[in-house]
């Protein structure tokens, strides 16, 4: 063999460091899973809120696991009929999330969604659908106004698609990904009070969530930059100013001069306060004044006049829920003709941020 056709050392190099690169860009780093796992975590918050607003129960969404996988792996993980929904990104974002809903959790939604008392009964027809489909058109509004508000852009979307499909045997309408192809699922547990505890999906483009979570973290790593700039110079301010001081002495005993140690920039990104990432986002409160139960033939008898009892005494101090959790409660009065709440007991800081998340 000529010389002419080996390969040099350096090519060789290059070579396996193009490879390593190919192999990166179809994982997710444990860091990038995490900062796409807290994005879903604040978006799925919110959208838990609107749910409960939808469906008058209570609705827990818990902290999300992201992982990669493949459309091949999804048929033989889960091979039973599915809800899927299609959120298409219209503004602010290219690209597209899919939801998928067990089957009997969405005939849950749609029985409360049309008045029901949550029965998983008959087939999901097209009303039962559309019912469902306005559902998630709710949640994924309320979500996109919450990565606004990360991302600090504007975000529409459409209309969602909703429709029922066999992940083992039907042609996957999304993505138009191959059955190999790698794609982020992120799992959610989902709990609606008494009648649903079981899991949901967000299933993702790989690109699409490595260019969504690189913009996150620059976002993150210029708010770490800038805090610690104005630290810096904050610190080498005040050194300036004591070294300009002159030592004295006091009752015999000798002054010095404080000298701070230089502050230098933090390697890791790791080390920014995530809840600072969602300060801005709009929480729900809701002010409870308490709850009953009736049967829809009662409802449909009400009328002007008609008078529902609650189940609290008079007088007794109202509940104030924010994302649909407990965190206070207190006393209505008048504010210049506006209803408002005076609060009179409330749980500790640590217990309000354990409840948000």
């Amino acid at each position: 063999m000529s010389d002419e056709n080996i390969l040099s050392q350096e090519e060789i190099d290059a070579l396996l460091n193009q490879k390593i690169r190919d192999q990166d860009d179809q994982e997710l780093t444990p860091e990038e899973k995490d900062t796409f796992g807290e994005l879903g975590n604040i978006s799925m918050g919110t959208s838990a809120t609107t749910l409960y607003t939808l469906l008058g129960k209570k609705v827990k969404i818990t902290t999300p696991r992201v992982s990669v996988t493949t459309v091949e792996e999804l048929r033989n993980e889960h091979p039973v009929p599915f809800v899927i929904v299609e959120v298409k990104y219209t503004k602010g974002l290219e690209g597209t999330n899919v939801f998928v809903i067990r089957e009997r959790d969405a005939k849950i939604i749609a029985d409360l969604m049309m008045g029901g008392e949550g029965k998983a009964e008959g087939e999901l027809d097209e009303i039962r659908l559309s019912a469902v489909g306005e559902a998630m058109n709710q949640m994924m509004g309320s979500a996109a106004t919450s990565m606004s508000q990360v991302l600090n852009r504007d975000i529409n979307i459409s209309p969602p698609l909703t429709r029922l499909v066999n992940l083992a045997k039907d042609k996957l309408p999304f993505f138009e990904v191959g059955e190999s192809d790698k794609i982020v699922k992120v799992s959610f547990k989902m709990e609606v009070e008494g009648l649903i505890s079981s899991e949901i999906m967000q299933l993702s483009p790989l690109p699409f969530v490595k260019g969504v979570v690189q913009e996150l973290m620059d976002i993150q790593q210029a708010a770490i930059d800038s805090l610690q700039g104005k630290t810096e110079a904050a610190v080498e301010r005040e050194v300036k100013q004591e070294e300009k001081a002159e030592p004295q002495e006091e009752m015999g005993i000798p002054i010095k001069t404080v000298k701070f140690d230089h502050l230098e920039k933090s390697p890791s990104r790791k080390a920014a306060n995530k809840i600072d990432l969602i300060l801005d986002v709009p929480l729900e409160v809701t002010v409870e004044l308490g709850r009953t139960s009736k049967k829809i033939k009662d409802i449909l008898e009400f009328g002007p006049g008609s008078i529902i009892e609650l189940d609290k005494m008079a007088g007794e101090p109202v509940d104030i829920l924010v994302n649909g959790k407990f965190i206070a409660k207190g006393e209505v009065v008048v504010i210049d003709e506006n209803f408002g709440v005076r609060i009179t007991e409330i749980i500790t800081p640590i217990e309000r941020l354990n409840n948000l998340q």
